[in-house]
């Protein structure tokens, strides 16, 4: 497929449009000279994950409109490459490229799906780019290319089922998931954990739909039965995209509410809430590392600076945003720290780099290329925000491979002393990319 130039220049014009300043150029960063510092853009604007990801777009916009107003980085402004990769995970593939080569952008941020972060990730090792990716996702991988910015397994789906367990008394789980490889990973994690505490099997129910699916009636009739045993119940959710709206939609109208069997949710936020009335759904659940409704300075200038950007009060923020706020931050930390955009001087730079997060906390990149985050759980609210019920005394190192798993109990990540994101302690060997 050739290059969509057409949408690629139109990406630009969105990026730049809304900048003021004084440069000689519409757009251009005040006192920024020089060739663009290009940041690519690669989010579905359309198809099954638009409901998620056009938000993030906006927000990398955003960000570059901030950047450039502060005079953007080593003095010369940032340019924004907006590309559609249609929720078609191939395309994902085709769109890195024209990024990377064609455009030849310094930096992406993108992707939503774990199964269009594994279709873009050879691109991004072959051509030597750096990818910002900023969604909670199943572990089990670390690649020099790659700043994981969003949540492991063990920021997001173990402390979930902790809560679930040791404050909720749940004893039976329904892991209910779309059909790809983050919920399939992460419920192959989970399933090991619970084991692992005592669970049996009879206890623990896996399913898996397709992207989009919207016939929810006999699946939620299924999760009814299932939680009719006597026992504690509780739905563990890894659906993703726009299949969230009728799977609540279902809940509803079965009348299964949080005090029968709650459901707590690893994609749904405050964005995929708010085309829906929240009120049936009051009291489920949603673990992530940043809510909205949390209270902080940091989070309140967001907040407000977020609304004024899009011009619209009744647009939400969200976990993913955070982390594209995060990311961006840690990256331009990075280039000034490197005095320079190469890929290679970046990615030495970004180990140990810090910056505030939104809630309070302080976001730190580690050798294993995923940072530090709180882990919150929240209950969704009838104004279609959550009450946060839970948090984690402080922040959470990311670990890029689950302890929960016999072939990755035994396997570290290190791009700093090892070179490596796939090594092995007992055999001492690295069997993934490996750049000595």
């Amino acid at each position: 497929m050739k290059p969509n130039h057409a949408f690629l220049v139109a990406g630009l014009t969105v990026a730049l449009g809304g900048c003021g300043g004084s440069g000689d150029e519409p757009g251009s960063a005040p006192g920024a000279a020089g060739d663009p510092i290009k940041v690519g853009v690669l989010h579905s604007l359309s198809g099954t994950m638009a409901i998620s990801e056009t938000t993030l777009k906006d927000t990398i916009l955003m960000m570059v409109e901030e950047q450039n107003a502060k005079g953007g980085l080593l003095g010369r402004p940032v340019e924004a490459v907006v590309v559609d990769p249609a929720s078609d995970w191939p395309l994902f593939a085709e769109r890195a490229r024209e990024l990377l080569e064609s455009e030849q952008v310094d930096v992406v941020f993108g992707c939503w799906t774990s199964v269009s972060r594994k279709s873009v990730l050879p691109v991004f090792e072959e051509n030597n780019g750096l990818l910002f990716y900023p969604v909670q996702y199943e572990g089990e991988e670390s690649s020099k290319n790659v700043i994981y910015t969003g949540a492991a397994p063990n920021q997001q789906a173990i402390p979930a089922v902790d809560y679930l367990m040791n404050e909720v008394g749940i004893e039976r789980w329904v892991l209910e998931g779309t059909d790809y490889v983050y919920p399939r990973t992460t419920n192959r994690i989970l399933e090991a954990y619970l084991k692992q505490q005592g669970v049996a099997d009879e206890d623990i129910d896996i399913n898996y739909t397709p992207f989009g699916h919207s016939d929810w009636q006999t699946r939620v009739a299924a999760i009814r039965r299932f939680g009719s045993a006597g026992k504690p119940t509780a739905v563990v959710s890894t659906i993703n995209g726009d299949a969230n709206v009728p799977f609540y939609l279902e809940l509803a109208n079965q009348e299964v509410s949080a005090d029968d069997i709650p459901v707590v949710a690893f994609s749904v936020g405050e964005e995929e809430l708010s085309g829906l009335d929240t009120a049936p759904l009051v009291g489920h659940l949603a673990a992530w590392n940043y809510f909205q409704s949390v209270e902080s300075p940091a989070n309140g200038e967001f907040i407000t600076k977020w609304k004024q950007f899009v011009d619209n009060q009744d647009r939400t923020t969200n976990d993913p945003m955070e982390a594209h706020y995060i990311g961006f931050n840690l990256w331009a930390q990075a280039v000034e720290k490197a005095g320079t955009t190469d890929v290679d001087a970046v990615l030495a730079a970004l180990p140990g780099t810090e910056t505030p997060n939104l809630t309070g906390g302080i976001a730190r990149v580690l050798p294993n290329h995923h940072i530090t985050k709180p882990v919150y759980i929240g209950e969704v609210q009838a104004n279609g925000q959550f009450d946060v019920v839970w948090e984690t005394d402080g922040t959470v190192p990311g670990d890029a491979w689950s302890d929960y798993l016999p072939v990755s109990e035994v396997t570290e990540a290190d791009w700093v002393e090892l070179n490596c994101g796939n090594y092995n302690t007992e055999t001492q060997v690295c069997s993934g990319q490996n750049y000595e």
